[in-house]
């Protein structure tokens, strides 16, 4: 992914000289209306198959660009978007202070929690394990396990392999890259190995990519999520990858909360 990284790291080189407003509004990321929505406790969701933009993205250079290539790059037949609002606790800042960025940021690199978060699985009709286990490795092809990254100082650009097994797809491998930038988080997960649907492959190697951008915005948090997968074409199968985006998004998004709220505490 290097044309990514190159991409983004010129954005972060623009966003620097940005006002700083503009990275803590949450109006000026999504607009009046959406913001209203976001802020009486409606979450987003929107679910695309055809000529696909990306549409409920916050108005932000980095990630625009981002998905931007992704979709140029992967030309999926599938994107599902997700917005969602978090509520800072009390005594926290307007603006990330530098131990809050900290500490966010590596609350997101620990990995090894997503294990045992659960999803509300629609073909089931039931709560279900979406990690069954989650291990930072250090390579693809070693797997050797690693314990989660920390850094004092939130780099520009990180890039690490988990091994991840959930309930649906196996134990497999995924790459994630972490950017940082005044005000944001961005983080791309992609599948290294194939994802199997029983004796089926239903994603191909490097054909799922699912982006979240986390953004601050004074009282809030805004948590963005674009999955685009390039899936076999079976019967069901569309329907089927649209309710497990939005479903795991959600499943993310409530991990996210309880890591924010941890590191909150552990600065405030």
């Amino acid at each position: 992914m290097k044309k990514k990284v190159l991409a983004l790291v010129s954005g972060a080189v623009f966003l620097m000289f940005l006002p700083v407003m503009n990275a803590h509004s949450l109006e000026n990321l999504v607009g009046s209306e959406q913001a209203r929505a976001l802020i009486s406790g409606e979450n987003t969701v929107l679910a695309q198959f055809n000529n696909l933009q990306p549409r409920l993205a916050p108005r932000h250079e980095a990630i625009a660009g981002l998905i931007e290539s992704t979709l140029g790059e992967l030309n999926p037949g599938i994107m599902v978007e997700t917005l969602n609002l978090y509520t800072k606790p009390a005594g926290a800042g307007q603006n990330w202070s530098e131990d809050e960025e900290a500490s966010l940021y590596n609350n997101l690199l620990a990995l090894s929690s997503l294990a045992g978060i659960e999803y509300f699985s629609a073909s089931r009709g039931t709560m279900r394990t979406f990690y069954e286990t989650s291990t930072v490795i250090d390579g693809p092809t070693s797997k050797n396990p690693l314990p989660d990254p920390f850094h004092s100082f939130p780099p520009m650009s990180y890039s690490l392999y988990a091994r991840q097994k959930d309930l649906t797809f196996g134990d497999n491998v995924y790459e994630y890259e972490f950017f940082n930038y005044p005000g944001a988080m961005i983080f791309v997960q992609q599948n290294i190995t194939p994802l199997t649907y029983g004796i089926i492959t239903a994603v191909g190697r490097n054909r799922l990519h699912s982006v979240v951008g986390i953004f601050d915005a004074g009282d809030y948090i805004l948590v963005y999520a674009a999955s685009m997968a390039r899936a076999a074409s079976l019967p069901g199968m569309r329907d089927r990858m649209r309710d497990s985006f939005s479903n795991r998004a959600e499943a993310v998004f409530k991990w996210f909360s309880a890591r924010a709220d941890r590191a909150y505490s552990l600065v405030n």
